[in-house]
């Protein structure tokens, strides 16, 4: 089992740069090139992203009125139907390889789920899962979502939590295909509550959830490491 798991921190930067980065590594994954899982922590421009399980209909907005108003939109290979991020989503791509964890996708996303509750507790907001659907909620509302993508049981693509996210993107789309689902955020659920530097408390939460969930030790890595990967 890796032992260690490496989070490198991207910061803001377009959604095919991140794309392409964990296409790279999970390759180097694939073929024992890199010894340790990884998680990219990343935040993106708006962009509306769509899954093999996209269904025309829940693309409510003409693509091109997105495009017009600065949204990109892309279909690519992960799991689920339509999603949107954005400023203030914290965006979590693990790369995995799950023969050194169980080779058992249904686990890794309960993982996931289970690594983003964890988070969640650190201020106080009690989340949950939600019977017949991916993600996390709080009540009857959807805080973070995933969708994740498998090669020779090597992961990549992973989940979006809301942290300061302004919602009213999500009135664009129908959101993971679910209609009438309220989506809300970390802010939103505080309130006069949430502290300053929450999007620094948010990801440091984030990684020791990881931790906590998989038993690793997080290693933060310079993106200079893995930067040669970006084109």
């Amino acid at each position: 089992m890796s032992q260690d798991l490496e989070v490198v921190g991207l910061g803001r930067i377009p959604y095919t740069e991140a794309l392409e980065l964990q296409r790279r590594l999970a390759k180097e994954r694939i073929e024992k090139r890199r010894k340790n899982d990884l998680l990219l922590l990343v935040e993106h421009p708006p962009v509306v992203t769509l899954g093999r399980g996209f269904r025309p209909e829940h693309l409510s907005t003409p693509q091109a009125l997105l495009q017009a108003r600065g949204i990109e939109v892309h279909e690519i290979e992960r799991g689920g139907d339509v999603t949107f991020h954005g400023p203030g989503q914290l965006v979590g791509y693990p790369i995995f390889d799950l023969t050194e964890h169980r080779t058992d996708l249904h686990w890794f996303l309960r993982q996931l789920e289970q690594a983003l509750i964890v988070a969640l507790e650190e201020f106080g907001i009690e989340a949950g899962r939600r019977e017949g659907y991916t993600g996390v909620w709080v009540l009857d509302r959807k805080i973070a979502s995933i969708g994740i993508h498998v090669r020779q049981w090597v992961t990549w693509h992973g989940f979006a939590l809301n942290v300061t996210t302004d919602l009213s993107y999500f009135d664009l789309i129908v959101p993971c295909g679910i209609p009438g689902v309220r989506m809300t955020s970390i802010q939103k659920e505080l309130e006069e509550k949430a502290p300053r530097d929450l999007w620094a408390r948010t990801l440091e939460s984030v990684v020791l959830g990881f931790a906590q969930v998989f038993g690793q030790r997080p290693q933060m890595v310079p993106l200079e490491e893995v930067a040669e990967a970006i084109t």
